[in-house]
């Protein structure tokens, strides 16, 4: 018999996860509480980033587990890395199952579609940021803006310094930036 995993995460310290540990267990699943798996981390950290969930996956679940999340957005908010962690969980002969998906096993036949259906949503949504930030990179261009890190030093004033025969750390000094910053502007 597979044992049952709850993982239940909240991205902030003045929320709780008890009413998700309550919701998976008013859906059957008698998880002990030793098996629930509680954090406060941002959904934007990746799974494989967040300390609880890595330690689970790394040191407590087996091949036959099944991991119970309420909804798919507790494994995360990027739909890349949720397909992926999914897929990882199931290579690894772990069952996932989401509540609001309708309790399904994301590693039965229907699992499979609705991970390919997630996975070309999550191909569509990534080509679109590609697109949007291209475009909003020739729009910038177009304007006339800089694109990139901004200078944050007077180069004029620089050349003048060096000019002189200030050392590069005398111009740091005298400019207030780091002497890495003058390093980099020395010879441009």
């Amino acid at each position: 018999m597979s044992r049952v995993f709850a993982y239940c995460r909240v991205s902030t310290s003045d929320q709780t996860t008890e009413n998700q540990i309550i919701a998976i267990r008013q859906a059957g699943y008698d998880v002990p509480k030793a098996r629930v798996i509680t954090e406060t981390i941002s959904g934007g950290v990746m799974a494989m980033e967040r300390p609880a969930f890595k330690a689970m996956v790394q040191h407590k679940l087996e091949a036959g587990d099944v991991l119970v999340v309420l909804k798919l957005d507790r494994l995360g908010r990027d739909n890349i890395d949720v397909q992926q962690t999914i897929q990882s969980l199931i290579s690894k002969g772990i069952g996932v199952i989401s509540l609001d998906l309708g309790k399904h096993d994301l590693s039965s036949s229907e699992g499979k579609l609705m991970l390919q259906i997630f996975s070309a949503f999550a191909e569509f949504e990534k080509s679109r940021i590609k697109e949007r930030t291209m475009a909003g990179l020739e729009r910038a261009k177009s304007e006339g803006k800089t694109l990139g890190r901004k200078t944050v030093i007077d180069l004029a004033k620089l050349q003048q310094l060096k000019a002189i025969g200030l050392s590069q750390s005398a111009v740091s000094k005298n400019l207030d930036v780091s002497l890495t910053t003058v390093k980099r502007y020395w010879n441009k």
